[in-house]
């Protein structure tokens, strides 16, 4: 089966910046938590950026679920389950620590 155009950028993206797959998780859940804070000017300890890196976390998996299947003829949950965690971590701990006020001036 062929790679698809998600794959295959994911792939890219791995490769011209030098960090691994997890690292890329990590680093795509807080620019989508930070950019959604800062676009729609939004605090911190809003919700709304928080759901902005889960949406993006599902939205990965279920396109790299989608590979799966038609890679693998089954769909591999304990890896998503995986990467979902890694993507939404440090946007749960920033929201956690500015909306019990241990990050002040994170309005």
């Amino acid at each position: 089966m062929a790679t698809s155009a998600f794959q295959a950028l994911k792939l890219a993206v791995v490769s011209a910046v030098g960090l691994s797959k997890d690292a890329l998780h990590v680093y795509v859940g807080l620019a989508a938590f930070l950019a959604t804070a800062v676009v729609l000017r939004k605090p911190l300890r809003s919700a709304v950026p928080w759901l902005a890196a889960v949406a993006v976390a599902l939205a990965g998996e279920a396109l790299d679920m989608r590979d799966d299947i038609a890679s693998f003829g089954h769909w591999r949950w304990a890896a998503s389950v995986h990467d979902i965690l890694n993507t939404v971590f440090w946007p749960t701990v920033l929201l956690l620590l500015a909306k019990f006020g241990v990050l002040r001036n994170a309005q």
